[in-house]
């Protein structure tokens, strides 16, 4: 594979970011790779996505997938080939995985020992956790080839080249709610004539902090964040409503229903003990659920990373509480998942990191996915992510010489 031009390709879409569901662009660059070398191209598949499909006789089918979209962050990483887009930017990464999965399906274009079939997955709208679904809605399990594995990996801020895989659930289901809480608006000098949504919601913010504190067992995981609070516009005004934005993070999906509920009758409860005229509004707006990797899938994948793995080889990270909706493309195909991290940083600041752990705690101290100043190192991190997808694949595809 021609690295300049790969190299080419990711400073082209890191300068060209498209948020969820615009990834016209994107996928155009994508299909047109595809059909270069020699692929079967599907695309507007959820209104972005674009499958490509490679068939080599009788053998097993394996997907390997990409996410496409980028986050409605300004990028402040004074790079060359920084977003030329104001306010957004591929702050999480995902013109790497892009560039990863055109240089693997150009790989294994070239490559005439392998039997099956190769289908490249270019998802979109994975930052709202919901290009999957969209992409499955649209017909993907109908029209590629049905999986034997689904094969995919993230850019992450360990050193360069270094891959982590954790068998089993490996990062966490993510669900972000919308709550609305009704009030009576009215005179700010006057507030026994209302009913303040502002102190309901004051209260409420309080109440859900004791979900995990008191309602989530030690030995169980689950995060509840209230990430935003929006009500009213001036200061002597008691407005009509308030609204929250929570974000859940578990991975036992029995916990996931108990914190769930627990939010619901804790918001219900402080607007009925508010006295508020109305029922609240409680929608879930976005899903993903728990990335779990299949164990023996797992294994098997992990012993094909690690002759590819560079100097820092394969570690198992454990469960990370970043969430992801890939799960949601394996199980719409009745496949097993493995998903696996790529690090991308530069690896001056991890001298003398000797455990998983510490590795960890380093990523922890520089910037990091989603931030305006993250970004990874293009070399060596293009070419080791481009040999981590092919030599999973390879794994999961069938030898001509068998």
């Amino acid at each position: 594979m021609d690295s300049k031009r790969l190299r080419d390709v990711y400073e082209d879409l890191h300068r060209h970011p498209e948020l969820s569901f615009q990834e016209h662009r994107t996928a155009g660059v994508a299909a047109d790779w595809l059909r270069e070398h020699a692929y079967g191209v599907v695309d507007g598949l959820g209104v972005t996505g674009v499958a490509g499909i490679l068939q080599r006789g009788d053998g097993p089918a394996v997907w390997l997938r990409a996410d496409m979209d980028a986050l409605p962050v300004g990028e402040e990483t004074g790079l060359p080939y920084a977003s030329g887009v104001d306010g957004v930017s591929h702050a999480c990464g995902h013109d790497m995985h892009v560039t990863w999965l055109m240089g693997a399906a150009a790989e294994l274009a070239a490559a005439e020992d392998w039997r099956g079939t190769v289908v490249a997955v270019f998802q979109p709208a994975e930052e709202l956790a919901k290009g999957a679904q969209a992409m499955v809605d649209d017909g993907l399990a109908e029209r590629v080839p049905r999986p034997e594995i689904v094969l995919g990996q993230h850019v992450a801020p360990l050193p360069a080249g270094m891959i982590g895989l954790t068998p089993g659930p490996m990062w966490a289901a993510s669900d972000s709610l919308r709550v609305t809480i009704h009030g009576r608006g009215g005179h700010g000098s006057r507030p026994e004539t209302t009913v303040d949504p502002v102190v309901i919601a004051a209260a409420t913010v309080l109440r859900l902090q004791t979900i995990v504190s008191r309602e989530v067992s030690t030995t169980e995981t689950a995060v509840v964040t209230v990430g935003a609070i929006q009500a009213g516009a001036k200061h002597n005004v008691i407005p009509d409503s308030a609204t929250l934005l929570l974000n859940v993070r578990t991975y036992d999906p029995k916990v996931r229903d108990r914190v769930l509920n627990a939010i619901t009758r804790i918001v219900r409860g402080e607007a009925a003990a508010g006295g508020a005229p109305r029922d609240p509004e409680i929608v879930i707006e976005e899903s993903a659920p728990t990335l779990t990797n299949d164990v023996a899938a797992a294994e098997r994948t992990r012993r094909a990373l690690e002759p590819v793995a560079g100097p820092f080889g394969v570690v198992n990270p454990g469960q990370l509480p970043s969430s992801e909706d890939v799960q949601v493309l394996a199980t719409a195909a009745g496949s097993p998942i493995t998903f696996w991290l790529v690090g991308g940083a530069d690896p001056t600041p991890f001298r003398g990191a000797t455990t998983v752990e510490q590795f960890i705690e380093v990523a922890g101290r520089i910037p990091s996915n989603h931030s305006p100043l993250y970004h990874p190192i293009p070399e060596p991190t293009i070419a080791a992510g481009v040999t981590a997808l092919v030599s999973a694949a390879r794994e999961w595809l069938g030898d001509r010489a068998r």
